[in-house]
């Protein structure tokens, strides 16, 4: 059914969740996971010294935030011998590069969690997994918070 399952993370618990469930549906269906991590670009761009050791810190800090987020999800995979491959890519809007890479990769499927927020904190925050959902050309999969 799917052979190709996509699942962005940010390094949260939420997102481990996701990876979880997503890696329990490919080892069952004999599927690959296809990892993103979606790094926004640098925030300000000023003149001098002082925005390029910003840029460079920001920049190995996120990469950093990248790689613990992919290896979390590569070592989840590992535990349930499901095939594993992932990338960390720089975009304005992180939705449109969770919809590139599933176009790019082939992926049939998409894994996401979404925090869940509603009203006013979901108008000003916007959700991604809300974008992708609407915007999506293959199915996705939301992993919520469990309910208390």
């Amino acid at each position: 059914m799917f052979q190709k399952i996509l699942v962005p993370v940010d390094g949260s618990s939420l997102s481990h969740a996701a990876g979880e469930l997503a890696a329990d549906l490919a080892k069952q269906l004999g599927a690959q996971i296809v990892g993103v991590y979606v790094i926004d670009p640098f925030p300000y761009i000023g003149i001098g010294d002082a925005s390029a050791v910003g840029l460079q810190a920001y920049l190995a800090e996120a990469q950093a935030a990248a790689t613990r987020a992919l290896d979390d999800l590569k070592q989840v995979c590992v535990e349930r011998g499901v095939p594993f491959v992932g990338d960390t890519i720089e975009r304005n809007v992180t939705h449109e590069g969770i919809l590139e890479t599933a176009q790019a990769e082939g992926c049939d499927l998409i894994v996401m969690g979404s925090h869940g927020r509603k009203g006013f904190q979901a108008l000003i925050l916007g959700s991604v997994a809300q974008k992708v959902l609407a915007y999506a050309k293959v199915p996705v999969l939301i992993v919520k918070p469990n309910a208390t």
